[in-house]
């Protein structure tokens, strides 16, 4: 076990290895025979974390590709952070403790500074990862692609199914981005949006991922936001309660690794799963504000990269650093005040209600996720009075 760097938090602290690549929680008597000093946190009561461990940089709204479910509303003119705010967003990160930036857009390919901004990343201890489309990647940009940790490339279906979700036919070229970067390193692997018309397609997107060797097939829940508000694609409850023999069986079958988004938890904890389960799979709930923040291309730091929820200016410097520890009440206080069907489910502390951005596109922001099968059966027991329900998604089977 080779340990990277350390950060001390209430409980003991994080640390990453280099190998294997992981981010551990460890309680404080292992950090003591790490070699790492009592911290001042110790003696303070657990709380949420002391920074992200995680943090989502949309470098861009700005793409050409104009995929019809885009949840940040990418166009060609979309708006950016310049070089320089990067950077210094990336020297503040880096002073809290962060430990990995995952960036993106848009595309953030497009940029010509990306590759600038990720060794920038690198030279103040932070490591960055890539979620790209993989349009208008050469061998050229492929091999410089190395500076990255993980890259996923977004690939909804194989062949048609990738037009169908996404409006235009550049499925090839995702094909050939894959391609070039697995000749680069092994830590390639795919992104794949579940959503209504693209669930019984994922298997090929497995296929795919086994075919070419990669390392992930990381599984991401459609959320009605940005353009994808506009489309009618969120899982139905049927798929939703689906969703978990599914991803089990794309793991024994293909004999590949599947990651599911924190967005999936109420349908993975539907089933009841053992915790070794739950984590073999990367299973937890929503962890926006705490775990995982974003900071959007205006420059405002959110609690994810799907909500527009801002909590502070991340290009004015110091100003995370001052926010985050009182910060995102709405995200981390679920928990304690969470209504029923969630007050009363015992995953209540490893779900915490499901997927924010979901249920404030749906009802409201403190609402129970409405994908979950959990709710919806309390849901058809105790039906909302009509001036409660006017926002929430009808959803058919």
């Amino acid at each position: 076990m080779k340990v990277a760097r350390a950060r001390a938090e209430q409980f003991g602290g994080i640390v990453e290895l280099q190998s294997p690549r992981a981010l551990l929680h460890v309680d404080r008597e292992m950090m003591r025979e790490l070699g790492y000093p009592d911290s001042p946190l110790w003696q303070k009561p657990e709380g949420a974390l002391s920074a992200p461990r995680e943090v989502h940089v949309v470098l861009s709204r700005r793409c050409a590709a104009g995929c019809k479910g885009c949840y940040v509303d990418a166009t060609p003119q979309g708006a950016a952070l310049s070089f320089d705010e990067a950077c210094r967003i990336l020297d503040e990160l880096a002073a809290m403790g962060v430990f990995h930036v995952a960036l993106g857009g848009g595309e953030a390919l497009e940029l010509d500074y990306l590759f600038a901004v990720a060794e920038h990343a690198r030279a103040v201890g932070i490591t960055p990862n890539l979620t790209t489309s993989g349009l208008g990647l050469d061998a050229e940009a492929a091999r410089r692609c190395a500076v990255f940790g993980q890259i996923n490339v977004s690939v909804d279906g194989v062949g048609a199914a990738y037009r169908e979700a996404r409006g235009f036919d550049g499925f090839h070229h995702a094909e050939r981005a894959l391609r070039l970067l697995r000749e680069v390193k092994p830590e390639v692997g795919v992104n794949c949006v579940v959503s209504r018309s693209s669930f019984d397609r994922v298997a090929e997107v497995a296929r795919l991922v086994r075919k070419l060797r990669l390392n992930e097939l990381e599984l991401l829940r459609f959320k009605p936001v940005g353009r994808g508000a506009r489309l009618d694609e969120e899982l139905t409850p049927a798929q939703g309660r689906a969703l978990w023999p599914m991803a089990r069986r794309l793991v024994w079958r293909h004999r590949i690794r599947v990651k599911l988004d924190c967005s999936f938890a109420p349908m993975v904890f539907w089933h009841k799963p053992s915790a070794r389960a739950a984590a073999f799979f990367g299973v937890q709930g929503c962890v926006g504000g705490d775990v995982l923040a974003a900071v959007q291309p205006e420059g405002g730091l959110t609690g994810c990269s799907f909500t527009a929820q801002v909590l502070a200016d991340a290009r004015a410097p110091g100003a995370m650093a001052a926010a985050w520890p009182k910060g995102f009440g709405e995200f981390r206080g679920y928990v304690d005040r969470a209504p029923e069907p969630c007050a009363s489910c015992e995953y209540l502390r490893l779900c915490r209600g499901g997927c924010r951005a979901v249920s404030g596109a749906r009802g409201a922001f403190s609402d129970p996720d409405p994908g979950c099968p959990r709710v919806q059966e309390y849901r058809a027991q105790h039906p909302l009075p009509k001036a409660a329900t006017r926002s929430l998604p009808v959803i058919a089977s």
